[in-house]
């Protein structure tokens, strides 16, 4: 087990390049970072490109999970596409956004990165269509965000659900004091601009993804309603971009993008991965504090050809395969 505070030694960093290898030779797509996170932080984009090493030979991609979406995103883009330049393959920013009160805004200067970059490397970004993120909660970061709430506790499960705010009052302690206490656990950060959410979401080549944590106890409402949401807020009601655009986003773009053969078109030879949903009335129905609620509007899903769901009733739990590279 690696410490949490320094990088990987040559021994440690062939060991994990041999693992990622053995994974491609398994069928993987590619290989996944999260710098942002312990013990991945404490990675150089020298030891990440080592461990890419093998992508390059069997045409795998990167996705990242850049080092910071704050202050500091500009030089965490430059890093991750360093790393994807180094390795000459395909590089997915993971859930692009900008968090911090201070850099709303700072979206059309990151796209516009983005896409100088995309001129000289395949590049590409998903996002999902919410104003708050979710993740761990980290004492440091509750001064970023408007608002923050808790997804689970371990040591105090009986706050799920609640606002920091409140909970810190009545603790009679500061937000990152609270924090502290109730860690580990999980949060919904309020941290984020819509009119970034919205710039990045309507970006040509931008994909969407729902980042959902289902295992969280209270999750946040993008595991149940980020693709509806696409779908009917953003483009029937907002009109941000065509139904079309909306649908291809969630389907044909991800499935060229990661090289899923045979996915995410209607033609002859597609597997028949299908959902039937009345355009005019689909809608995300989960909420902050109802964030399991169904969507309305899909009457059916199909998956390989087979009816999954029809009318909310699950109808088939295995008609899903796994998905080889090539």
């Amino acid at each position: 087990v690696r410490d949490l505070d320094r990088a990987a030694t040559p021994a440690e960093t062939a060991a994990m390049a041999r693992e990622v290898e053995e994974a491609l030779e398994a069928g993987a797509i590619g290989l996944s970072t999260g710098v942002f996170y312990a013990p991945a932080r404490a990675a150089t984009a020298h030891e990440m490109t080592a461990v890419g090493e093998p992508l390059r030979a069997r045409g795998g991609l990167i996705a990242m999970h850049i080092r910071d979406e704050s202050d500091a995103i500009d030089e965490a883009l430059h890093e991750a596409l360093g790393v994807g330049r180094a390795l000459g393959v395909p590089l997915v920013i993971s859930h692009h956004k900008l968090t911090g009160l201070a850099n709303h805004g700072r979206s059309a200067s990151t796209l516009h990165l983005l896409a100088r970059a995309a001129q000289g490397q395949p590049v590409c970004i998903d996002c999902y269509p919410y104003a708050a993120s979710s993740t761990l909660l980290i004492p440091a970061r509750v001064s970023q965000s408007a608002r923050v709430r808790i997804t689970w506790s371990e040591p105090m499960p009986q706050h799920t659900g609640r606002e920091l705010a409140d909970i810190a009052a009545e603790m009679g302690l500061g937000l990152e004091q609270a924090a502290q206490r109730l860690c580990p656990a999980g949060a919904v950060y309020f941290s984020m601009d819509e009119a970034d959410v919205q710039r990045i979401l309507a970006a040509p080549g931008t994909m969407v993804g729902s980042d959902g944590l289902p295992n969280d106890v209270q999750p946040h409402p993008r595991l149940w309603g980020a693709f509806p949401r696409v779908l009917g807020h953003y483009a029937r009601d907002l009109k941000l971009f065509a139904l079309e655009t909306a649908v291809h986003k969630m389907t044909g773009l991800p499935a060229a993008r990661f090289g899923l053969a045979g996915r995410g078109r209607i033609a002859a030879g597609c597997a028949a991965d299908l959902v039937v949903f009345d355009a005019a009335r689909i809608a995300d129905r989960a909420s902050y504090d109802d964030p399991l609620a169904a969507p309305a509007g899909i009457d059916a899903v199909l998956v390989n050809g087979r009816v999954a769901v029809a009318h909310g009733v699950l109808m088939d739990a295995h008609a899903g395969m796994v998905l080889r590279r090539g």
